[in-house]
């Protein structure tokens, strides 16, 4: 039953890193669009491709502390009180970014257009980088079982850097892969290009950066790295493969790139759940196990049942919800911020 929970758990994790991901990484491209007149039409596929779901995609993050507070409440309690400074800082980067978003289309001013969408922008690098430093203090053990830990080394550290400049470029790369089938769709070949260029630069860096953090686990976080060259070897290598496959496609330059979504989102799922198969059985790195933190049976019982319940509701509505706005027919920006 422990195990179904942390199953459950990080289906949400997984979810949140893909869908979520993407969005946070559609303000990264924000951000590098350049001035007004030559960043309008990416910003406008940004707007476009965002506004229909980007509140939905955030439903994950509550599943998720649901899950983890009802099902691991030591684990729940001994993150927040130690990693507190960078889940606010991520709580609030979530606010300001939705909060720039709407208001930027709402202002008529240029002035003020700009610093929503400032806003918008710098948050969405603001969130993802706490959440990966969050999963790096995590995983290199620096969250007491106990809680109350340094709230600075836990998060200011090699591992914790690592993390959060990953989540930055993971997030950008889904993003950039999410948008260039985008303007396929549209026909729009020039943007179609702009963001294939900017999908292949940022999985080369992934790639790269990937690499070197395989030397700063080795030294840092000593027990992820064993696991994840062998036990979670396999998921490794099946993410990599997936990312080769994203990028062959985007190579090909011809006609909308067909699997291009689902390769690039296969290899961050794949990439997460190594992460989960390397931690397992631990909650907390390399202490608290999952028994250890797990909730009264009981209540492991109504949650697994609030969770498939949840599913059977939530599931069917973000499939017609997606499938709607990859069709166009959810309206346009301005029709969905006001509405």
């Amino acid at each position: 039953m422990t195990d179904l929970i942390a199953v459950f758990l990080f289906v949400g994790v997984v979810a949140y890193a893909v869908l979520g991901g993407a969005d946070f990484g559609a303000g990264f491209w924000d951000l590098t669009a350049g001035g007004a007149a030559r960043g309008r039409a990416p910003r406008h596929l940004v707007d476009v491709s965002l506004s229909p779901v980007w509140e939905a995609n955030h439903t994950w993050l509550i599943y998720c502390l649901v899950m983890l507070w009802t099902g691991f409440p030591r684990a729940f309690a001994a993150i927040t009180t130690t990693l507190y400074i960078p889940l606010g800082l991520a709580a609030l980067g979530i606010v300001l970014r939705g909060a720039g978003f709407a208001f930027r289309h709402a202002s008529l001013r240029t002035p003020e257009q700009r610093v929503y969408g400032a806003a918008f922008a710098l948050s969405s690098l603001l969130a993802p980088y706490c959440f990966g430093s969050v999963a790096g203090g995590i995983a290199s053990g620096r969250v007491p079982t106990a809680g109350n830990g340094d709230p600075a080394t836990s998060w200011l550290n090699p591992t914790s850097a690592l993390g959060g400049v990953l989540a930055v470029l993971v997030c950008a790369y889904l993003a950039a892969a999410y948008l260039c089938v985008a303007a396929a769709r549209q026909g729009d070949t020039d943007l179609e290009g702009y963001f294939r260029d900017r999908a292949l630069a940022a999985a080369v860096v992934t790639g790269l950066v990937s690499i070197a953090g395989i030397f700063i686990l080795r030294s840092d976080a000593h027990r992820l790295f064993v696991e994840l060259s062998h036990r979670a070897l396999p998921l490794v290598i099946l993410a990599a493969v997936a990312g080769l496959g994203s990028i062959g496609l985007m190579l090909r330059r011809a006609g909308i790139p067909f699997g291009l979504r689902e390769t690039a989102g296969a290899a961050v799922a794949l990439v997460v759940l190594g992460w989960g198969v390397a931690q397992y059985p631990y909650l907390l790195g390399t202490h608290l196990t999952l028994d250890a933190g797990a909730a009264p049976r009981p209540t492991q019982w109504v949650l697994v049942g609030v969770a498939i319940a949840a599913g059977a509701v939530i599931l069917p509505s973000l499939v017609v919800l997606f499938r709607l706005a990859g069709r166009g027919r959810l309206g346009g920006v301005t029709d969905q911020i006001s509405g």
